[in-house]
């Protein structure tokens, strides 16, 4: 398997560009006028407050209390790095918070508690009760952590869950429940043995046992072995709870005969000799990180019957928490819940085990580049399945609902869950399912400009992060020094560095251009010039002979000098089908927009071409096509001679009897706004646009640019279509991220 390898240099720089942190705070109401300003602050905003005094259930209605969490910790439990104190935290609260956006669309402050005093953290988050919907408790360490969750819980009218216990333990119980139906056994008949007595340990065995689990079945283990009744050495009260009335003493012996092993320890903890002597089918969930217990090929060596799962992503099986908090939070919010209980987390662990039960979404099997289906290597859902946001929620809902700790039942449970699913952000499903695909397909990517430093930190991270091999165009010396500049000397021992005094094959190249241009008014003299000296040049000719699988270019130049160079080489132009589109991802939508590279000014033929290319980019990107013919006007008014050639355009696709919608010519809010296209119930177009044709390269600049620079819209492209081979050009404006993109969608051979 693929290792993707992040160095310190990457981790400080995704957390400082392109400003430091990792969220932002955005205003929901417009504060542009006078008047806005008065109904937000004073004096309008007396009116809510006023009438919050009078019914506090009403700061649901007029605050954004309702879907705020905070994420506190004190920083005495930082991941596996131990106590580091609360402002190291920070980056791993921050980090949470992003989780609760990006996959259950929850907002989420961050707050890090600068004290180890239990009842002053207590009388602090206490005091907080007003501001948030709930409350998630974050790295700390045990046994403070129980303390603190349990007084919260008792104290406080909003839910108070510490990841740390609880969400592993929903996650894993999830996993079991699914590997115990596949081997064919009961919860409340399985031994089930449990090292590492912390707080994620302790919670796993207290849910199972809520769930069936008979205690006595139940061995939990800890550094100085079972955990027996009797017991006085290294216990406390929580401890003292799951004491077994057992026999056995060591992990070793406890192991001789279990159904399954739950690891919530160290690295090593479990031998292969531990493993051999289980029960039958054995389940083996050795959750310890960064390193497993007992990694799946150590099991799986001398028990191919095994069913194992660890907390790595790099394996199948992994019990990711973030399945479960974002859910959780999200179904209590949307009830207004005063708790979140034992019914809660184990709905959700039931809706997680069916939905792993399910055929999966080609989306997803597309985003991890297999298929997938129930079984020893997929007990439990990938974090990126698009059902969890409206499948998990709901069941948590109703089990709080069903419990009486919901201040406002859901009423219409189908609105609710088509509600849900207008929260999924799709551009991050789609950016995934590309970099799985390029993982996939391990290209040799060459980077065309190795004489700047954002296109070398590109190529690094490319390399990195196993999408495949980096071939950098440049002089050595001057590639290593960029380097060293840019932090990243370790990379000059691994970068490929090719350059025209390097390789075995600059008279084949020579040969090959002398043909195609010699016809053109170019002499030996400038071929050997081209060849040689220039850079594009030489890197499309790298590709043309197939000494690379993609190209990446355009960062130091104009994309129209960029492609005159290419065309040297390669037939990049209307002519020979080339069409160049750019995806716009913004607020979760994503939309494509062409010509902006190629066609000057398009007619009727030339706009079908380029809607051909834009759906095929488009199912490339796992959309389904919605094309629309744009202009400044709507099925013929007010009338244009400039707006023809729009009209024209979808007959020809009707000609061509192509597969997928398209409709024009149309403004763009009717082709990007329901409600607008309501007014013309004759349209084709069975939902919003996602391919924007519009009738010249400057209209798709301006378009482009506008959105970026006015909205903040994140731009993939210009996407070069219509090669044989996969070239993509970046802008001169682009950052490291920016040009690691096109490499990645140059590696997914997008515009093929």
């Amino acid at each position: 398997m693929t290792r993707t390898k992040v160095t310190s240099e990457e981790a400080l720089a995704f957390h400082l560009e392109p400003t430091p942190g990792k969220f932002e705070i955005t205003a929901t109401v417009p504060m542009t006028t006078q008047r806005d300003l008065s109904l937000a602050y004073s004096p309008g905003v007396a009116v809510p407050c006023e009438a919050i005094a009078a019914d506090p259930q009403l700061a649901y209605d007029y605050t954004n209390k309702g879907n705020l969490v905070a994420v506190i910790s004190n920083g005495t439990a930082v991941l596996g790095l131990g106590n580091l104190g609360a402002l190291a935290s920070k980056p791993v609260m921050e980090g949470k918070a992003v989780l609760f956006k990006r996959f259950a669309d929850v907002n989420s402050i961050d707050i890090e508690l600068d004290t180890e005093d239990t009842e002053a953290i207590i009388s602090a988050i206490k005091l907080m009760e007003p501001t948030f919907g709930g409350i998630n408790l974050e790295d700390i360490k045990a046994p403070e952590c129980f303390i603190i969750e349990q007084r919260l819980k008792e104290e406080m009218d909003i839910p108070v869950f510490h990841d740390d216990q609880h969400g592993t333990a929903v996650i894993c119980a999830a996993g079991l429940l699914n590997a115990l139906k596949i081997s064919g056994k009961k919860i409340e008949d399985v031994r089930i043995v449990l090292n590492g007595a912390g707080a994620a340990g302790i919670a796993c065995l207290e849910l199972l046992k809520s769930m069936g689990a008979q205690h006595n079945n139940c061995i939990m283990c800890d550094t100085k072995g079972v955990i027996y009744q009797g017991r006085a050495e290294g216990m406390n009260q929580w401890k003292s709870a799951h004491a077994a009335n057992t026999e056995t003493r060591t992990l070793a012996e406890a192991m001789s005969g279990a159904d399954v092993f739950l690891g919530v320890s160290v690295k090593g903890a479990v031998t292969a000799d531990m493993v051999a002597s289980m029960a039958d089918d054995p389940v083996i969930f050795a959750m310890a990180n960064p390193d497993p217990e007992i990694t799946p090929e150590e099991a799986h060596a001398v028990r191919a019957d095994a069913i194992v799962a660890t907390g790595r992503s790099d394996y199948p099986n992994q019990v990711n928490n973030v399945l479960g908090f974002p859910y959780l939070f999200r179904g209590a919010l949307d009830i207004n819940a005063r708790a979140i209980n034992d019914e809660m987390k184990i709905a959700c662990a039931h809706a997680l085990a069916n939905l792993a039960r399910e055929d999966v979404p080609d989306e997803v099997a597309l985003a991890y580049g297999k298929n997938l289906s129930f079984g020893r290597d997929y007990i439990i859902p990938t974090p990126f399945d698009p059902r969890l946001i409206h499948r998990i929620p709901p069941a948590v809902a109703r089990a709080g609902m069903d419990t009486g700790v919901a201040r406002r039942p859901i009423i219409d449970m189908e609105a609710y869950e088509q509600g849900l699913k207008s929260r999924l952000d799709p551009t991050a499903n789609i950016m995934r399912g590309i970099n799985t695909r390029a993982r996939a397909n391990q290209a040799r990517m060459i980077f065309a400009e190795g004489d700047d430093p954002k296109v070398l930190r590109a190529a690094v991270m490319y390399q990195r992060q196993g999408l495949g091999k980096a071939l950098v165009v440049g002089r050595a010396d001057d590639v290593k020094q960029k380097l060293i500049a840019a932090g990243l000397e370790d990379a000059t021992r691994e970068l490929e560095i090719v350059n025209a005094a390097n390789t075995q094959h600059l008279d084949l190249y020579k040969s090959y251009l002398y043909e195609r241009l010699q016809r053109r008014g170019f002499d030996s003299k400038d071929i050997h010039r081209l060849a040689a000296r220039d850079r594009h040049v030489f890197a499309s000719l790298m590709l043309a002979h197939g000494h690379g699988d993609g190209l990446v270019t355009g960062a130091t130049r104009k994309s129209a000098h960029v492609l005159d160079r290419i065309n040297h080489v390669f037939d990049a132009n209307a002519e020979g089908g080339a069409t160049g589109i750019t995806a716009l991802l913004h607020k979760g939508r994503i939309v494509l927009i062409g010509d902006t590279l190629v066609h000057e000014w398009p007619e009727a033929e030339d706009l079908a071409n380029i809607a051909e290319s834009g759906a095929r980019v488009a199912r490339h990107l796992g959309m389904e096509p919605r094309v629309a013919f744009v202009s400044f006007s709507t099925f013929g008014y007010p009338v244009s001679e400039r707006a023809e050639k729009m009209q024209q355009a979808p007959d020809v696709l009707d000609a061509r009897g192509v597969d997928f919608e398209y409709e024009g010519e149309m403004a763009v809010d009717v082709a990007m706004n329901a409600e607008s296209q309501k007014n013309y119930p004759f349209s084709r177009l069975t939902g919003p646009a996602n391919i924007l044709i519009v009738p010249a390269r400057h209209s798709a600049s301006i378009s482009v640019k506008l959105m970026q620079e006015m909205a903040g819209a994140t731009v993939i492209g210009p996407i070069l279509t219509g090669l044989d081979q996969s070239i993509q050009i970046a802008s001169s404006t682009s950052t490291t991220n920016d040009i690691l993109n096109m490499a990645i969608l140059a590696a997914c051979k997008i515009g093929g």
